[in-house]
């Protein structure tokens, strides 16, 4: 039986946590006959997670990204476990880790938007990570034996960053729905308290633009409200003190580390999603708002027109005053639009059944 480990030390993050979830959720439905998946998890996670599938095995790790425990101590782990096959589902891996691995590579945006507001430390420490970045990025897309990406856009990212050599490698799978909020239960008890209101969803680094979204809502009618929806960290608090400082912070409002119940009522009853970011990797987001047919109004970055084509209402996320004038474009003419196939072409179930493939054509020598 071949031995297939993956790493999920992010399991409880947002985005590659919703993935990893998704991901070890559709395998452990699966019949394995000839494969046996190591799990790896954090110990903050490990007795949160099981599994019924025997073929599913967790491995406590205490290194987690970015450290040096990670580059010694889990290389080590994972020499331990002689595995067949290893998948890293993020950027951060250990670089002294030389066996067979393919590589999930969600998204290049460090790499496309350099900035030290993207991190909690001083300029010095962000410029040494950001070098890091490069460099285990730059390890991982060369030795590993394939790359998924969750769309074509990050594929030509990676293939215009590193060259046409690892175009072959390379395979664009797409994701879908958390299964989490489609077999939640709406919190309907909310809606005594929101009426009129627009979302954001997603978390609050600079690259998601969410100060210029904050901006432009100075410029729409009092009545409408703009919920705020995503993780309480460093970069939450930031926004909150850009909330406090418009003239309109009673219209805004942040709703930190929102129950899976609460996100569904946001979903369902959300006039629109709005999201103003300069760089995705893929745009969970919309594809969830699309599962419960919210109005998009999105930027017009490539991978969102990849995703839903013109499908939805785009704006130039650098500019404020075209953001607020596609609101209330939207407002007024309140457009309709079609979504009917957003899950035949968005799945994460689709997306496990095509890795899973990945994993046997590797460890049967096919290239």
């Amino acid at each position: 039986m071949k031995k297939i480990g993956i790493d999920a030390r992010l399991y409880s993050q947002t985005g590659v946590g919703t993935y990893l979830k998704n991901l070890i959720y559709y395998l452990e439905k699966k019949e394995l006959t000839d494969e046996l998946f190591y799990i790896y998890l954090i110990s903050d996670d490990f007795d949160k997670v099981s599994f019924k599938n025997k073929n599913l095995i967790k491995r406590r790790t205490n290194y987690r990204w970015h450290t040096f425990g990670e580059q010694v101590g889990f290389a080590s782990k994972l020499y331990q476990d002689d595995l067949d096959l290893m998948h890293f589902t993020y950027f951060s891996y250990p670089i002294f880790y030389f066996k067979k691995f393919i590589a999930t590579v969600h998204d290049v945006t460090p790499s496309l938007f350099k900035t030290g507001k993207a991190s909690t430390k001083n300029q010095l420490i962000y410029n040494i990570k950001h070098l890091f970045f490069r460099v285990i990025l730059w390890c991982q897309v060369n030795r590993a034996i394939k790359i998924i990406t969750p769309t074509a856009t990050v594929k030509n990212q990676l293939v215009n960053i590193y060259g046409k050599k690892i175009s072959g490698k390379t395979l664009s799978i797409y994701e879908g729905v958390n299964y989490q909020i489609v077999q939640s239960t709406e919190n309907k008890n909310l809606s005594n308290k929101f009426k009129n209101f627009f979302i954001y969803v997603g978390n609050f680094y600079p690259h998601k633009n969410v100060e210029k979204l904050i901006e432009a809502f100075k410029n729409i009618n009092q009545k409408y409200k703009l919920i705020l929806i995503g993780p309480k960290d460093y970069f939450a608090n930031k926004i909150l003190q850009c909330i406090d400082t418009s003239k309109f912070n009673n219209n805004i409002l942040l709703s930190a580390n929102s129950s899976l119940s609460d996100l569904k009522f946001f979903y369902k009853n959300a006039l629109a999603l709005i999201h103003p970011s300069l760089s995705e990797g893929f745009g969970l987001p919309l594809i969830e708002a699309a599962y419960f047919n919210t109005p998009i109004i999105a930027s017009n970055i490539e991978v969102f027109k990849e995703l839903l084509s013109n499908n939805y209402l785009s704006f130039d996320p650098n500019s404020v005053d075209d953001i607020a004038e596609k609101i209330n474009n939207f407002i007024k003419n309140k457009p309709k639009f079609d979504y009917k196939n957003i899950t035949d072409k968005y799945s994460f179930e689709k997306m496990t059944n095509k890795t899973l493939k990945i994993y046997q054509e590797v460890l049967n020598g096919d290239r």
